[in-house]
């Protein structure tokens, strides 16, 4: 009962962490006047992206590579395919031109790099997880740049009330219980995994994935519900692309990660998936409500197919 606790514990301090951490951050990118879809991409992202950082790093410290791995790709899967989905239903998702020029294919590729190299020798080692890190990092400033070039169409009207060092006992705060969730997450999540006698990349695929993508699903609905379509997108995106790029490839430096034909077959899906809802936005330049719930649909059949083989 106490490992239930404490994976509840942990699920809460993810979630509420991520919730301090987000407000924190993207109260100081309103301030210095940064779109909606750059702080979708970039600030929350990072912020619901922390639980899956907080969660591989620590499974992979710990020797849960598995978990670290089936985490960050189940996280993806449903990132796209439940959160983008549901915000989709509640109402359509506008997509610009540069956003299906630019990071949606770069989410594509992300993953593509992630099942070459784990193809490549069957596990992510220290030099990968460089590798991605160094993506990332380019990744990073090449937001940073749009950012700046963006700040001039920016409005100051609706930015946070925080004040500075609100904000930044905000983020600290907020790291604090990510990191702490995290942890709670793996230890309880694998001794319940162990006691059903159920693998490591099962309960990452579902229990903890699920978990870990809940500031997502919550930002973003949130996001959708107030018409900012943008930033719910833009988070979606950006977590995905910081999922694989920065979470794998930290927990691949921290420590190197054996990669199962299931991640292979997983990584597959995550592309394929990705394939067809770029289709779907770049048809009509937005993700209608039928594509939501087709979206849902593909995802039920995703859990049913993992939950059996």
């Amino acid at each position: 009962m106490l490992d239930y606790l404490f994976l509840a514990v942990g699920f809460a301090l993810l979630i509420k962490g991520a919730d301090f951490f987000v407000d924190g951050s993207a109260s100081v990118a309103k301030k210095l006047r940064v779109p909606g879809i750059i702080i979708g991409m970039t600030i929350v992202a990072m912020g619901t992206s922390a639980p899956e950082c907080a969660v591989s790093i620590a499974a992979a410290l710990k020797g849960s590579n598995t978990m670290a791995i089936s985490n960050v790709v189940g996280s993806n899967i449903f990132n796209l395919m439940v959160v983008c989905g549901a915000c989709a239903v509640c109402a359509p998702l506008p997509v610009k031109n540069s956003t299906l020029k630019q990071e949606f294919p770069l989410s594509i590729l992300a993953a593509a790099l992630f099942l070459a190299m784990g193809k490549n020798s069957m596990s992510v080692g220290r030099v990968d997880g460089v590798i991605l890190l160094a993506v990332f990092a380019v990744f990073l400033i090449w937001m940073v740049l749009e950012a700046k070039k963006a700040r001039g169409s920016v409005q100051e009207e609706g930015i946070a009330a925080l004040k500075g060092w609100q904000c930044l006992a905000y983020i600290l705060v907020g790291l604090g219980a990510i990191i702490a969730g995290g942890d709670f997450v793996v230890d309880s999540a694998s001794a319940i995994a162990e006691s059903f006698g159920l693998s490591p990349t099962l309960i990452g695929l579902t229990v903890v994935a699920f978990g870990t993508s809940l500031p997502e699903l919550v930002t973003s609905l949130v996001a959708a519900r107030k018409g900012e379509a943008d930033m719910a997108l833009g988070n979606v995106i950006g977590s995905n692309i910081f999922n694989i790029l920065l979470v794998l490839g930290a927990a691949g430096a921290v420590s190197p990660m054996e990669v199962l034909k299931e991640n292979l077959i997983d990584d597959i899906i995550l592309i394929v998936m990705s394939a067809i809802v770029w289709i779907f936005a770049w048809r009509r330049k937005q993700i209608g409500r039928l594509h939501g719930w087709i979206m849902l649909a593909m995802y039920a059949g995703y859990m049913g197919y993992i939950c059996t083989r």
